[in-house]
């Protein structure tokens, strides 16, 4: 096995009086792809930092192999101390031809100002310098932000064919589980490894904790014992029995030195009162910027309780059309008709609602000490700590805040606010996973009606019902269920239509048969068998997940573990094919049955 090319050897970190690393071990070989995991507020991108020498430990021990090259992509690359970005890739790479072959590919021009540029577009110039760069390590903070979903493709061609090292940071669950092979997690201080992909983490991290409670239960029961021999009569005992004393003082030291984990955010939504049934009525609607035609012709019903999501690439008009749909602009052509008793609560892409020198008790109450949440006041600073948030916190201006802390600010204030239409417009940039998770069945249970941008197809997946996708053309189609969804149904429109069967000639009795024998027979026999085989592979995965619950597994047996974990993966791409399958198959079937 080859030695790793660079390691951190009990790294140690205070930012004040708070201890952020208290022990980091971390071991980067030639070809690794990790993913780096963790809370907001961890110290993740502080981790990062440390791993590509721009931040000095207090204590600790960072070596890199001779002729190592790291390179570091931050959370929010810096163009602003270059005109052009001819000057940026330059500033990073040896020759300009290098420079403009990797600005061409990512559709950019190495003549375009940065200072006009959008947030994707600083992205992928940063990206495509990265690559280019050729390093031995490739550091990525939140590489996905701002990227649409045709950039995202990219950027996991270009992570997959890279044959060096890569330490990836992003929220996007998907994009980890396409890219990654192995897990770094950031939990209280320290670093744990899983050599699995990032799909198996959810199930570790959780037997991680269930194994933690059960020593800290063993820990106090002990503690229990010892002071009920202490209160039987230590006095008498002292001189034979210091040695004992002693141990439950170190008991009791070590139980007020374990860090509790973080607890979780606490998400309310107030769908206000209810709007009637009919909540958006589109008919035909067109809008043009600048001679570009964002949408055309587009017709969407949307009704009381739907979840809707809108894709595309960036400039395609999503936010647009958002703003369209409520009425906040008018379209060229066409009608948008409001249901009646709406109450709209809107999270703005731009994030324009904060500004840098409010402080967190501004920003969430307005200068006041009350927050009006769920229709009753509570105090902001218990509102604030919902959201993980300290009372110290609260006098801070936004400026200190990280990128995920201030999303999570944002969302504190659009959910305080009764709505039954939720509009959120790119609400996971920069969120910690635990935190989308709670958002995501925040939104599940959402009793009113939502209205979603995103880029993240996890995400889409989990919470939408529908999706309108904006192609950038100004075709806008509206498909049924997630981003998976979307692209099975729009993949066989895409690659090629179903031939249509030619007109035979029939009477009047087999008028009615005639749609059941359009299929072949093969395709109904596959129709046929594969509720059975999806129900055997359901069956087989809730087996193996039984397996896998068991928090005592891991410490055990951890070759049975992964061995599992392995089946378990197995069977739900298996499970993930066949339901794929037979989707296709029932879109065939219906297309045929309704000619």
């Amino acid at each position: 096995m080859a030695p790793p090319i660079l390691t951190l050897k009990d790294i140690r970190l205070r930012l004040g009086a708070h201890p952020l690393f208290t022990g980091v071990e971390l071991a980067i070989g030639g070809r690794d792809r990790l993913s780096l995991v963790g809370r907001n507020g961890a110290g993740k991108s502080t981790l990062m930092k440390v791993i590509a020498g721009d931040i000095q430990a207090d204590a600790g021990e960072r070596f890199v192999q001779p002729g190592v090259r790291v390179v570091y992509l931050p959370q929010e690359p810096d163009l602003s101390r270059f005109t052009t970005l001819q000057e940026f890739m330059l500033a990073g790479l040896p020759a300009a031809h290098i420079a403009e072959r990797a600005l061409a590919e990512v559709g950019l021009s190495p003549d375009l100002f940065t200072a006009g540029l959008s947030g994707g577009e600083r992205r992928r110039a940063a990206l495509a310098r990265a690559f280019a760069a050729a390093p031995d390590i490739l550091l990525l903070d939140e590489p996905t932000n701002h990227l649409d979903l045709a950039a995202i493709d990219w950027l996991e061609g270009k992570v997959n064919a890279f044959r060096g090292a890569l330490v990836i940071i992003s929220h996007d669950r998907m994009f980890l589980k396409n890219v990654t092979s192995a897990v770094l997690w950031l939990d209280r201080g320290i670093v744990r490894r899983l050599d699995r992909g990032f799909a198996h983490f959810d199930a570790w991290a959780e037997a991680v904790y269930v194994e933690e409670d059960a020593a800290r239960a063993r820990l106090e029961k002990k503690i229990e014992e010892e002071t009920h021999w202490l209160h039987r009569g230590v006095t008498a005992r002292r001189r034979r029995n210091e040695g004992r004393l002693a141990r439950l003082v170190a008991l009791r030291k070590e139980k007020a030195a374990q860090i509790a984990r973080a607890g979780a955010v606490e998400m309310k939504v107030d769908a206000g009162t209810m709007s009637g049934k009919s909540v958006i009525d589109a008919k035909g609607i067109t809008k043009s910027f600048d001679g570009k035609t964002l949408f055309k012709d587009f017709t969407t019903r949307i009704g009381r309780g739907d979840k809707v999501g809108v894709i595309g690439p960036n400039g395609a008009g999503k936010s647009t059309l958002l703003n369209v749909l409520l009425k906040r602009l008018e379209p060229d052509s066409g009608t948008v008709k409001l249901g009646s008793n709406l109450t709209v609560a809107f999270l703005d892409q731009s994030r324009s609602a904060l500004k840098e020198t409010t402080t967190l008790q501004d920003a969430l109450a307005d200068g006041n000490d009350y927050v009006d949440v769920l229709g009753h006041k509570k105090h902001v600073a218990s509102y604030a700590r919902d959201f993980l948030f300290t009372s110290e916190q609260l006098r801070a201006p936004v400026s200190s805040l990280s990128g995920g802390e201030r999303n999570r600010l944002l969302l504190a204030r659009t959910l305080a606010k009764p709505s039954n239409l939720l509009v959120l417009d790119e609400p996971t940039n920069d969120l910690d996973m635990e935190t989308l998770d709670l958002l995501e069945d925040l939104l599940a249970d959402y009793a009113g009606t939502l209205l979603l941008v995103s880029h993240d197809r996890d995400f889409l997946d989990r919470v939408v019902t529908s999706t309108i996708a904006l192609a950038g053309d100004g075709a806008a189609i509206e498909y049924a269920g997630g981003y998976s969804d979307y692209v099975r149904q729009r993949g066989p429109r895409a690659v090629a239509t179903p031939e249509k069967p030619k007109p035979a000639k029939r009477d009047e009795t087999s008028e009615k048969k005639a749609p059941a024998t359009r299929l072949s027979y093969k395709h109904k026999r596959r129709l046929e068998e594969l509720p059975g085989e999806m129900a055997a592979a359901q069956k087989n995965i809730a087996t193996l997940e039984a397996t896998l619950a068991d928090p005592t597994l891991y410490a055990r047996d951890a070759t049975a573990f992964g061995d599992a974990s392995r089946r378990l993966e197995a069977l739900q791409a298996k499970l993930a094919a066949l339901e794929e399958e037979w989707l296709e198959l029932e879109l065939l079937r219906e297309e045929m049955e309704g000619e």
